[in-house]
């Protein structure tokens, strides 16, 4: 492969101005194609096999017609303290407020709270329910504005109003703010790490066009492919941090080529042929891990793993064809400004610097720093085993917000159980007393524990289905609504042999707990994949068993570190603060899978970059010893500098307003910090030096059977560095080109 990617690196060099014309085509292509395709269809969430969502298809079959993924608005009047919602001031205001609502555009239905007794017992509160017939992305704006201007009218009167519910949702990704955070950071990272404009500015540039041809595809592919406005936000994230650092290595090897006295053609070459060949390997591992999200059986979540792989397959492409090409235009640019004054390059491969330092002082010490990175690991780790999963609703959101507001007040006057009702779905085909059995079913339920009421059951015109709603007297995600729940479910087989009939829970409480149950089964065959298969290529890639094995156990430490973390932070609340994370609860369902995937794509990617030099030098002859000092000599800055650019990508991404977003953020933020300066930094130079030889022990049989891939370029090695005809004028040797 380092031979085959050699020629590539050289070809790309040599003819740059079709490379760079084919991105830009690319591109171009790309962009059009998202402008004149139709928007992606708002069809909502699906998750096929569980109950909840057994019970939703049923009531679209049962009840056609009724819009019931249709977007809704819940407004919500409170009269000011010490006056009720029924004064007649009040109640003219709420009235014509419906009345303005319900001449919307888009409009079904709109419950008239005096009509419907949506009242508090207090007589303060009421709501008026808006359903609308499509979802909440098809919204129109004058439809949303409907909404505004009816609140603000009854906030004129005098009432305190306050709306939540998806209509308000307006969908889409993060705002542009997080990027331009990530962008800056990385650029001062890389300036400071290259001391060159260029070199800085090379692998921003091939990263935004990497991500720019990403979501344009994602875009242009979103109504074909049914993909949701989510299913972006995962492949900027990954296409933006490993589109950088995968340039950032590159580069990073042309100019250490340079300085062996390669003339700039051959050095893209061996650029390419050698960190190219790591980035194929980790792009590959990424690819395994968001690829294996299929395995949960969600399908937002196989979309999003699925777009957020042709990322990262994209951002490989550029790092091995666009960068060398660009390296073509401008060879002495990504230079120091004191190699091109000088004319000519400091060799840094002999001179030992801080990585060299770091690792032999872990080489003297291997066991004090091992037995230290693992307990501070296993202690970050602790409060993941409290881990409790959901899907934070408003109440999650910030306080300034009317959703939020919306939230609290309902909980105030109706309780805490009210903003999370669960639906009954009775299914009474067959039945010849259907509506004696439908009341029977509403009456057994509304007597279980935890449940505050029930409303009247509605049966479709066919008479052989029911629903109605049970309210809780908790929360949607504490715990003890999770097994009422469990207790109404294990009450059917009684009710099934007592009246004849069977039913189904569902809404979006018992979605929510469904979820969480299903990903949680979902972890262990997730893990067993993706690991078993990142070891198999790890395997292949460095011909030994205990190298693959040492990098899926550190990975562990720090996945399960930074999910330890993650619940410190936002279920436990300890610094939550600091973060604009106003509420605590449980942590997103997704996330550990986000985590599990994302981060094990990620390691691998420094355990590629860091492990393939170490093994390079072995493979030429030095000691275990020499090769671990050898290898963080030529890796450990840019290793460090890639993990601070993710990082600094990902923690941009804290400021969003959204939560999930801010969580993913700060989880995969936390796990890049933790894997690339405990794990990698201190872990694996301490375990490869307690192992020496034995590190690189392969059985001689596992030997013939595998094919020979020389990642670390051990035949490139052999060839001279010649001077090359083709070099854009550049001299062989040391000296730069003077253009």
């Amino acid at each position: 492969m380092a031979i085959f990617l050699h020629r590539v690196g050289r070809l790309a060099f040599r003819r740059r101005w079709y490379v760079a014309l084919a991105w830009a085509a690319v591109l171009a292509f790309a962009g059009l194609s998202a402008l004149q395709a139709p928007e992606a269809s708002d069809k909502g969430f699906s998750m096929p096999g569980i109950e909840s969502q057994k019970a939703f298809d049923l009531m679209e079959q049962r009840f056609p017609g009724t819009a019931a993924d249709g977007a809704t608005a819940r407004i919500v009047f409170v009269a000011p303290s010490g006056e009720q919602i029924t004064a007649p001031g009040s109640k003219r205001a709420v009235a014509k407020s419906v009345a303005s609502l319900a001449e919307g555009p888009q409009v079904v239905s709109v419950s008239d709270p005096f009509r419907s007794k949506t009242l508090s017992r207090d007589g303060r509160t009421a709501y008026a329910t808006v359903t609308f017939e499509v979802g909440a992305k098809e919204l129109t704006d004058d439809s949303r504005n409907r909404l505004r201007e009816a609140v603000h009218g009854a906030r004129d009167a005098g009432l305190t109003v306050e709306a939540g519910g998806s209509a308000l949702n307006a969908g889409g990704g993060p705002g542009g703010a997080a990027e331009l955070i990530g962008v800056a950071v990385a650029a001062v990272v890389l300036l400071v790490t290259f001391g060159s404009l260029a070199a800085a500015g090379l692998p921003l540039l091939t990263a935004l066009i990497g991500v720019g041809v990403s979501l344009a595809g994602i875009l242009a592919l979103a109504h074909a492919l049914d993909l949701s406005a989510t299913t972006s936000i995962l492949a900027m994230m990954l296409g933006l941090a490993v589109g950088i650092d995968y340039a950032l290595f590159v580069v990073s090897r042309y100019r250490e080529e340079r300085a062996k006295g390669r003339a700039p053609q051959e050095a893209a070459g061996f650029a390419v042929g050698t960190a190219g060949s790591a980035v194929v390997f980790a792009g590959l591992t990424v690819v395994i891990a968001l690829a294996g999200l299929a395995v949960v059986g969600i399908p937002m979540l196989t979309k999003m793993g699925l777009a957020a792989a042709g990322a990262v397959t994209v951002a490989v492409l550029i790092a091995l064809t666009l960068v060398p090409a660009l390296l073509g235009f401008w060879p002495d640019a990504v230079l120091t400004r004191r190699a091109r004054r000088e004319g000519r390059i400091e060799e840094q491969g002999t001179r030992n610097n801080w990585g060299s330092r770091w690792a032999r002082f872990v080489l003297r010490r291997p066991l004090p720093v091992l037995l230290l990175g693992v307990a501070g690991l296993g202690a970050l780790a602790l409060p993941a085993m409290d881990l409790r999963l959901g899907n934070p609703g408003d109440e999650a959101k910030p306080a300034s917000t009317t959703e939020r507001r919306a939230y609290d007040a309902l909980a105030g006057a109706f309780g805490p159980g009210f903003n999370g009702p669960l639906t009954i779905v009775v299914d009474a085909r067959g039945t010849a007393d259907a509506k004696d059995a439908v009341a029977s079913v509403a009456q057994r339920i509304g007597d279980t524990e935890g449940v505050v009421s029930v409303s009247p059951a509605r049966l479709n015109a066919a008479g052989d289905t029911a629903v109605f709603q049970a309210v809780p007297s908790t929360a949607p995600t504490d715990e003890k609504t999770r097994n009422l729940v469990t207790s109404i479910r294990n009450e059917r087989p009684a009710v099934e042999s007592g009246t004849g009939v069977t039913f189904a829970v569902t809404g979006t409480t018992a979605v929510d707990i469904d979820i969480a149950e299903k990903v949680q089964s979902a972890l262990v065959p997730y893990l067993t994949v993706v690991v078993g298969l990142a070891i198999l290529l790890l395997l292949l890639v460095f011909r030994s068993l205990l190298v693959p094995l040492k990098a899926a156990l550190g990975y562990l430490l720090s996945v399960l570190a930074s999910l330890g973390v993650v619940v410190l932070v936002f279920q436990q609340g300890h610094g939550a603060g600091l973060l604009g994370a106003e509420h605590t609860g449980p942590i997103m369902s997704l996330m550990p899978i986000f985590l599990v995937g994302i981060v094990f794509g990620l390691a691998m990617d420094y355990e590629v970059f860091l492990v393939s030099r170490i093994r390079e030098a072995y493979v030429h002859g030095a000691s275990p010893h020499e090769a671990v000092a050898s290898g963080f000599r030529h890796s450990a800055r840019v290793v460090v500098a890639a993990a601070l650019i993710m990082i600094a990508v990902f923690a941009g991404f804290i400021g969003e307003d959204d939560s999930m977003i801010k969580m993913i953020g700060f989880g995969l933020a936390s796990a890049v910090l933790l894997d690339a300066v405990v794990v990698r930094m201190a872990i694996v130079p301490a375990v490869l030096a307690l192992l020496g030889h034995k590190a690189w022990w392969l059985p001689g049989r596992l030997d013939r059977l595998l094919p020979s891939v020389s990642v670390e370029g051990e035949t490139l090695g052999r060839r001279p560095a010649v001077a090359d005809p083709h070099s854009a004028g550049a001299p062989t040797g040391r000296e730069v080109s003077r253009t």
